[in-house]
């Protein structure tokens, strides 16, 4: 991480490494974790190795599965694993599957459900930006509605993990910089291929959306995830520089290539009512990183947990969970994909504050949580093998279809 100042003082738990994969074989835990590979480093391709070993941790042991991925490898790449859709899910497995994965964990947190607005569609879309082979596909929906734990004090909704087109992986965060250009003057733009936009703005959505409901867009507040779905809504479709149609409320279904629909709620509602059919309309979007001089070829939302070497401060101790992370080593030439067991006898997990404590175990500088509870998934395909399964055990019993992931790709 290069934007941000160092950070110290978290409290440190201490965590021992039992043993490597061996050692569960004669474990009598419902569920254990397979073994029968050798101890130590499992290779599953150039430059990409595969272990598992057992932690003592503050709720019980967890088990943890790890891929060490060499960037310095010229026939290693990671990239965004996604269903082809901002607000669409599949399994880690069925996505690295269809992509031609190595292999692969699961992504972001995500709209998993609408319990809190009854009747509105829970749209599977991913809580911050994301970016596949160089093309932005989403921004970041307000803090206040996102999915997941509480963010540690000093991180956002815009925090990315991501690769840089010079192969270094970083961390940094995104931000939506983004117009609309309408007669009566020019907007900003609010939000794009999201599930929820800021209280009193315009979105954006494009074919990369999928073709989910965009009335989720319109619910909560900047501070409320549970508040009323705003009443005060209006859409416009754009299509070749010109609005060609218009509602009160926002729709559904697949977005054309070339057309945007733009969603206001709010004041920006109040504007785009303004906008008649045939009125000329110029959208512009991109995502703007805070440090990284280098131009993005993937990203996906978390938030970073190991900073410099340092955890952050405030990292939640106390709540131990099945987890999910990435860590950076090297100079960003070296990752550790980290994906914990869900097998009933680990179930306990780990706290964030172990999750950094573990990174940083292994190597990491910096490292960065990503979803976990069921989610929580590693696969990958074994050497010798002809389809990706699951490494670990989901702790929901299968795999959890999830929006995206990173998915590590090797030729040799």
């Amino acid at each position: 991480m290069t934007h941000r100042q160092r950070r110290s003082g978290a409290g440190r738990s201490v965590l021992t490494f039992l043993a490597a994969l061996g050692t569960l074989a004669g474990a009598a835990l419902v569920g254990a974790a397979p073994a029968g590979a050798a101890p130590g480093w499992t290779r599953l391709a150039t430059g990409v190795q595969y272990e598992q070993f057992d932690i003592s941790a503050a709720a019980g042991p967890a088990h943890a599965h790890v891929l060490r991925v060499d960037l310095n490898e010229p026939r290693v790449r990671v990239e965004l694993l996604y269903p082809g859709a901002v607000a669409a899910r599949a399994t880690v497995s069925g996505l690295a599957t269809a992509q031609g994965a190595l292999a692969g964990v699961n992504g972001d947190f995500f709209n998993i459900s609408e319990t809190q607005h009854p009747g509105v569609e829970a749209t599977g879309a991913s809580v911050g930006p994301a970016i596949a082979q160089g093309r932005a596909l989403k921004a970041a929906v307000p803090n206040g509605q996102r999915f997941g734990p509480a963010l540690p004090p000093g991180t956002s909704t815009k925090d990315v993990f991501g690769v840089g087109t010079d192969r270094r992986a970083r961390l940094d965060d995104l931000a939506l910089d983004g117009s609309v250009r309408t007669p009566e003057g020019q907007l900003p733009l609010g939000g794009l291929n999201q599930y929820a936009l800021p209280v009193g703005s315009v979105g954006a959505f494009t074919s990369d959306w999928g073709s989910a409901s965009r009335v989720r867009a319109t619910c909560g507040t900047d501070t409320d995830r549970a508040a009323p779905c705003s009443t005060d809504t209006y859409e416009v479709t754009v299509r070749n520089g010109q609005v060609v149609a218009a509602a009160d409320s926002p729709g559904s279904g697949p977005i054309a290539e070339g057309t945007t629909v733009l969603v206001g709620r709010e004041a920006g509602a109040q504007h785009l009512r303004k906008l008649p059919v045939g009125s000329a309309v110029t959208v512009q979007h991109r995502l703007v990183a805070a440090s990284a001089g280098i131009a993005y070829r993937f990203a996906l939302g978390g938030y970073p947990v190991l900073d410099g070497g340092h955890p952050l401060p405030g990292l939640d101790d106390a709540t131990s969970a099945v987890r999910t992370a990435v860590g950076i080593a090297d100079k960003g030439r070296r990752l550790y994909l980290l994906a914990l067991d869900g097998a009933a006898g680990y179930r306990s997990g780990l706290t964030i504050a172990e999750v950094a404590d573990t990174m940083r175990t292994l190597g990491s500088v910096d490292a960065f949580s990503l979803d976990g509870g069921g989610s929580t998934t590693m696969a990958a395909r074994k050497p010798g093998g002809t389809t990706v399964t699951a490494l670990n055990h989901p702790s929901g019993g299968a795999e959890r279809p999830v929006p995206n992931g990173i998915g590590v790709f090797a030729t040799g």
